[in-house]
């Protein structure tokens, strides 16, 4: 059964990136508007070009920084002239910090351990992807009072669930995400807006790549093969594979749905190591 979202307008913030486009791109083939929203107009204006090559035209892309609750305003303000209210919002905007990150795995010495750790980076990290999906919520969260089947879609990760050695500052921001797609779910529920999440397990991007592979692109690097031997599937995610996940939590299909975060990691989540 095609599951259909003829009718609705989407936002998916951070959607130049290789994920999110993606999601982006699902969402266009379900038959929903979406709007592109990145902080860098160039490159959202470009992903919208390519789906139009792609024979996806229903797209609108605007330059918009999650993170700035006015430009957020002003481009609601700009989709509510254009298609009217949204209904689907996809918080895809989020990164890591190397302030936030350590090198070791577990400490052996003080050097390079969490000792010397950029507060400024675990700020950083944590007003990207919290702040920078609270302030989209509280926007476009609005326009979805008046929706019949209204749906928020957050970005979780596999480090919220389980923290991840190296990346604290980012472990803690996304199970932040898990926390606040719980709460928001009870505080919407009688007004017919469900929010959920996604947790995607690894998937290859320009932001991990070094951290997975070698300099030759082929060789996993040792954490690299860590993950793999973790994951049941032995395999990294692609981007498609959270598109059927998105679009089912999205339709009216999955009404009765809400506040649930969703694995789609290959089993990483399961797998007790033994």
């Amino acid at each position: 059964m095609k599951l259909s979202l003829d009718n609705q307008v989407a936002v998916v913030t951070g959607a130049a990136g290789v994920l999110c486009s993606s999601l982006a791109k699902s969402l266009l083939e379900c038959g929903a508007k979406v709007v592109l929203l990145g902080r860098t107009a160039s490159k959202v204006e470009n992903l919208a070009k390519k789906f139009a090559d792609e024979g996806l035209t229903q797209t609108l892309a605007i330059g918009a920084d999650v993170l700035d609750k006015q430009s957020l305003i002003n481009a609601k303000k700009k989709i509510n002239d254009t298609w009217g209210a949204v209904s689907i919002l996809v918080n895809g905007a989020g990164g890591n910090s190397p302030g936030a990150t350590s090198p070791q795995e577990v400490m052996d010495s003080k050097e390079g351990s969490f000792f010397e750790m950029d507060l400024d980076g675990f700020d950083q990290v944590m007003k990207l992807n919290y702040n920078g999906t609270l302030l989209p919520c509280m926007v476009f969260g609005e326009d979805m009072l008046d929706c019949q089947n209204a749906s928020i879609i957050n970005i979780s990760s596999m480090s919220a669930i389980s923290p991840l050695t190296k990346v604290a500052g980012y472990s803690s921001s996304k199970a932040a995400i898990n926390n606040f797609t719980q709460w928001l779910a009870v505080h919407f529920s009688k007004k017919g807006i469900r929010v959920n999440a996604i947790a995607p397990g690894f998937f290859v991007s320009e932001q991990n790549r070094f951290l997975l592979y070698e300099e030759d692109g082929k060789t996993l690097t040792p954490r690299g093969n860590k993950i793999i031997k973790a994951t049941p599937m032995e395999q990294f995610g692609n981007p498609e594979d959270l598109n059927g996940a998105l679009a089912f939590l999205c339709s009216p299909q999955a009404r009765f749905i809400t506040g649930i975060v969703l694995p789609i990691d290959g089993g990483f989540s399961a797998y007790s190591g033994v």
